[in-house]
């Protein structure tokens, strides 16, 4: 799923619009090779990225969620916060590629193998961070907030979190320990920022995830990964715990900076207009 979105990241880079630019994201496509980089030198005509159905679509959906969360990050540099916190980091290189305030440090929780791959593939090209980056190998079904705290997160301090592409991946117990998680470590004057998913109806669910077992394909695969949980939007749950919270469809959100999608199929559909961003600043 982390290659997927940094495929989808390189192709928007290369468009002569593009909503976001991502310049790692190539980089860590290469470094796996294979259908990766056949994919972006134009030898994979078959890869589901490059599908008018569902890969423009991805392609769009990835773009307008970085172009959001990059805009987030931007207002929260400017607002002087210095700790940064990504959860479930991934392949998300903002530690590179953005600006930030002077003694900011960098948060990236995620499994082990998956920060190393990061750091050595950016560390061949050369990449330095523009903050101080602290990787804080966890897996967040375990005590996060305990290792966060042991890499030096400060409670007392405001801090910007992130969970982007994250939620979707957790059951709804899970989601709920999570935001407590953040909002026990948040002091006053703290950011948060999550991409949601309207759950699916759940015998329509069901039944994509029985045709997923007999497929084999990268949709198929992603249907097995996910839960089809909410414990409650965002918005709401932060907003009844002091934070002044702001929700937008990701569909809006695309009209918004003139990106529109069309003829895409049933899943990208519900890709597209399920999801919301949301951002929330702690009172």
């Amino acid at each position: 799923t982390a290659l997927f979105v940094a495929a989808a990241r390189a192709l928007e880079a290369r468009k002569p619009d593009p909503l976001a630019v991502d310049e790692y994201a190539e980089v860590f496509c290469r470094a796996v090779g294979g259908p990766w980089a056949d994919l972006l030198d134009g030898n994979a005509p078959d890869h589901p990225l490059k599908t008018a159905e569902f890969g423009i679509p991805f392609v769009a959906f990835q773009a307008g969620r970085t172009r959001f969360f990059d805009a987030y990050f931007r207002d929260v540099a400017a607002a002087g916060v210095q700790q940064v916190v990504l959860l479930a980091a991934g392949l998300d290189s903002r530690a590179y590629r953005l600006d930030w305030a002077p003694g900011t440090t960098v948060f990236e929780l995620d499994q082990p193998r998956v920060l190393e791959f990061k750091r050595e593939t950016l560390a061949a090209t050369g990449a330095v961070p523009k903050a101080e980056r602290r990787e804080v190998a966890v897996d967040l079904r375990d005590d996060w907030p305990q290792a966060l705290r042991d890499s030096g997160f400060d409670p007392s301090k405001p801090s910007a979190w992130i969970a982007e592409g994250l939620l979707i991946y957790l059951q709804a117990s899970a989601q709920e320990q999570l935001f407590t998680g953040i909002d026990s470590l948040a002091s006053a004057h703290s950011h948060v920022a999550v991409e949601e998913g309207r759950p699916m109806d759940s015998a329509e669910f069901e039944a994509k995830l029985a045709e997923a077992k007999n497929v084999d394909d990268s949709r198929g695969q992603w249907y097995q990964m996910i839960y089809n949980e909410q414990y409650a939007p965002a918005a709401q749950w932060f907003s009844e715990r002091g934070w002044s919270a702001e929700e937008t469809v990701l569909t809006d959100y695309l009209a918004s900076v003139g990106r529109t999608v069309d003829n895409r199929d049933a899943d990208a559909e519900y890709m597209l207009s399920s999801v919301s961003l949301v951002r929330a600043v702690k009172n």
